[in-house]
Order: C-alpha cells, then structure tokens, then sequence
C-alpha cells in the first residue's frame, strides 16, 4: 500500500483515477488546485478549476471516503503560465499553456507537497501510461487510448519526477473510463469535458493579452502585411491577432488561397505565402528537457509537433544546451513557433522542447 496525493479537477478522469487507486487499497489524498480562474465568475464556473469543479471533487472525495485538500497555487500558476501565455505573444509566438501547467504547477506543486506530507507519489487522470521496468529507468509511454493519448503535454516533467508518478486510466479508453464511472455511481460520470483556455473567460486569448500588455506594446501596433517576397499587400492592427498556419483575417485578391508563413515582432510584419510556403523540412527547438538518457547528433526518433498530429520521423542534427536540431524525413505543413516539439522512440517519450522562433 502507498500513500498517494491525487490531483482531483473534479471531473470524470480524475474521479475515476481516485476511485481505482481506493480500490487497489491505497491510502488517497485527494487535491485540488486553485488557480488563477478560480474566481466563482459565472461565465466560468464550470471550467475545470472553476467553483463547480471543486465543488465536484469534493462531493467524489466524500462519496469515496478519503480526503479532500484545496491547494492555492494561484501565484505560481500565474508566474508560470499566464505571465510565460503573455509573453509569448508579445514575441510574436504561439505558446501551448496546458503544457506549462503540467510541466509547473501540476505536477510541480503536487510533487512538491507530496514530499512535504511524506506521501509516496501523485497521480492523475492523464491518459498515458508508465513502464517501470524500463532499461534506464521509468519511462512515460502514451495512452492506450490514441484517441486521448495525452503525452504530447508531459514532455517538461523532470525526470527525476518519474518514479513518484502514477496513471491509473492509461490503459483506459475514454468511453471505458465514463462506464466505469457511471458503475461506481460517481457523480462526475458524465460530465462534459472542459476544452476551453481555463484562464480566458471570454474565450478570445486576445482580451488577456489587451488587460496584461501595455496599451502601447508592438503587439497591438499596426504594422504590414508583406509577401516571402517582401511586398506590402495589406495593414494590420497588431501581430497577436496572427498565427502561423492562419488564413483568417488576410487580404484577398490572391490566384490562391494564403497563410501566415511567420511573425516579425521586430518590425511589426506579418508575413503571408501560399501553401507551398508552409513546409518546413528542419525544426529548431529549444529549452529541450530530456525524459531518457540524451540523444546525440544522428539519432532516428519520431516527432509529434501538435496534439492530436501522427509522429514521423526525424533525424537529430546538433545537440545543445537545451536545444536541438532536427531534419524532418517529410516536410511538415505550418511549423509554428512556440508550439511543443515531442520526441518518441514508439511509445516512449523521450522528452521535447518548444519550437523556436522569434529568439
């Protein structure tokens, strides 16, 4: 039996994984976290740290005899992923925060209190899975269910974190888990899931960015839209409105359709090409955190650059102080700077970094 401190969102996942360690005879801690959006507004009360959120692990913890600790942690899950989302694109980027959070405040501050109460490990709802029998040590695989397969956003977990980690759903499917739930009577079992930014009530990242940037900083200053060429077609009102990939929002009058290629923070452009300009074959990443032993220059492994996206493979170029350089074996469409870059060798998570750009 061990002692584990169980990070409860109050949904279904992680009722479910609370329930099932309960049942494995473990002695559960449940937890959850007070971030930023725990502000009881009722545009987002249902969000997954919302008031109603709380209120629902709550309920799960009593049902399931074990207890229930709120954790503020709103100063560093502001420090670490609101103020890092901001930045990001004031730079002209586009930043992933769920994997922040993981990275930081989830598992970080869980691990952390953990230690602090003498509990051997945390767990979560995530949908991956660990093998502990791992030549090197402990490895993250992904989820059974490729469908939820959730490793792309635990790339930034220290290693170190591995052995105190536990997943019960791993080898769950998303349906399994809700049948599974609705059998022990838990009251998250069919609850929707939260998709939104947690920490942007209105849904519109920009509304953050205007309350938490200057009114004069570059992002929301006009600039141009130029072509891979240099040519000024058009005017916008501030280069955060843009993404690589985009194709919302560009003037028109083109023979075919155009995308955002890139971002100039420096000089206010947004650059546009049409589609054969969106391939990149070399990727660049950087603050690189290493979940097996590093790699070096000519290793073969696989990369994923977006939730949900088919790894494929690629080739290490330069190893360096946290960063890396990659040639990809096909060219991938809108490589987008400030997304996660996710290194796999099958099932194993090797580690990853952010993509670079704007540096």
């Amino acid at each position: 039996m061990k002692q584990i401190l169980v990070a409860m969102s109050g949904g279904v996942d992680s009722s479910l994984a609370a329930a099932l360690l309960v049942e494995a005879g473990h002695e559960v801690i449940g937890a959850t976290l007070r971030t930023f959006c725990y502000t009881g507004e009722p545009s987002h009360g249902k969000s997954c740290c919302g008031l109603e959120g709380v209120s629902d692990a709550r309920a799960v913890a009593r049902a399931l005899g074990i207890p229930h600790s709120v954790f503020d942690v709103e100063e560093e899950f502001t420090r670490d992923v609101i103020d890092d989302f901001v930045k990001e694109y004031g730079k002209g980027r586009t930043p992933n925060p769920c994997v922040r959070c993981n990275s930081f405040t989830k598992f970080g501050d869980l691990l952390r209190r953990a230690h602090e109460m003498g509990a051997d490990g945390i767990a979560t709802g995530h949908y991956v899975r660990m093998d502990r029998n791992a030549p090197g040590g402990p490895s993250l695989m992904r989820g059974a269910d490729r469908e939820k397969d959730q490793a792309y956003f635990l790339w930034g977990l220290p290693r170190s974190a591995l052995p105190s980690l536990h997943f019960p759903l791993g080898d769950h499917t998303k349906a399994e888990v809700r049948a599974l739930a609705r059998d022990r009577g838990l009251v998250t079992a069919d609850k929707p899931e939260s998709q939104e930014i947690c920490f942007v009530p209105t849904g519109d990242y920009r509304d953050l960015l205007r309350t938490r940037l200057p009114a004069a900083h570059p992002a929301f200053q006009p600039g141009s839209i130029v072509t891979t060429v240099g040519e000024v077609v058009g005017r916008h009102g501030g280069y955060a409105n843009f993404t690589v990939g985009q194709r919302k929002g560009l003037p028109g009058g083109f023979p075919e359709a155009m995308f955002v290629v890139a971002v100039r923070p420096d000089t206010r452009e947004v650059v546009v090409g049409p589609k054969d300009h969106m391939f990149a074959e070399e990727l660049a990443l950087r603050e690189v955190n290493w979940l097996a032993d590093p790699l070096i220059p000519g290793a073969e492994v696989q990369v994923q650059l977006r939730h949900r996206a088919r790894a494929f493979p690629a080739r290490i170029e330069s190893v360096g102080d946290a960063s890396l350089g990659l040639t990809l074996a096909e060219p991938h469409f809108a490589v987008t700077p400030g997304q996660s870059g996710v290194l796999f060798s099958d099932d194993r998570v090797l580690g990853g970094g952010r993509i670079s750009g704007n540096d």
